[in-house]
């Protein structure tokens, strides 16, 4: 807790000050270009990695960067926020943003025991549409899996009223991404 409240400090009195006026226009005006869904993972940190400043993204992390398809029956977090994003501040661009290493799609590759976390069992059914692509291939790899899953995150994502109507009515765009932690680099995943 203590280089938390560390960092706060520095913040407040090193970052904030050469920032005010930002933060004194983003406290009347919140109008994120673009929505990045990404993984929970603390390794991955979307305004790091696309130079963003506050105020440019509406941020979802979610353990493997998973995307529920939408269903009227189990409206939750992630679709309210999918929602708010599209409908309420009209971001342009959806990312979707899967990673190396990515410990959720390691245990799926490796049939991993999750039967001590039975909630994030039952969360990662969100990725058998990948699962199921990437073992009808061959043997399984993590970054094939993790490959897998984003385009299966953008198909989920795609299912949400609010997505599509948008991208009929405005032209919102749906993005694939893969973070490779060790070198920075950022790979395309077609939508």
């Amino acid at each position: 807790m203590r280089n938390l409240t560390d960092g706060v400090q520095h913040f407040q009195r090193d970052v904030f000050p050469g920032k005010a006026e930002l933060f004194t226009r983003l406290a009347g005006d919140h109008r994120p270009g673009a929505l990045f869904i990404g993984c929970s993972d603390a390794r991955v940190v979307p305004e790091l990695i696309t130079s963003a400043e506050a105020g440019e993204l509406f941020v979802i992390r979610t353990a493997g960067n998973l995307v529920p398809a939408y269903s009227p029956a189990s409206v939750g977090g992630v679709t309210a926020s999918i929602e708010y994003a599209v409908a309420v501040l009209g971001v342009t661009d959806i990312v979707v943003c899967g990673h190396s290493a990515c410990g959720a799609m390691t245990a799926l590759a490796d049939g991993h025991d999750l039967s001590g976390v039975p909630a994030v069992a039952e969360w990662l059914r969100h990725a058998d549409a990948a699962v199921a692509l990437a073992t009808a291939r061959g043997p399984m790899t993590v970054p094939e899996l993790v490959r897998h899953n984003v385009s299966a995150q953008l198909a989920n994502l795609a299912t949400h009223p609010s997505v599509a109507a948008a991208r009929a009515e405005r032209g919102l765009t749906l993005h694939g991404w893969v973070f490779d932690i060790p070198t920075g680099a950022v790979a395309s995943i077609a939508a």
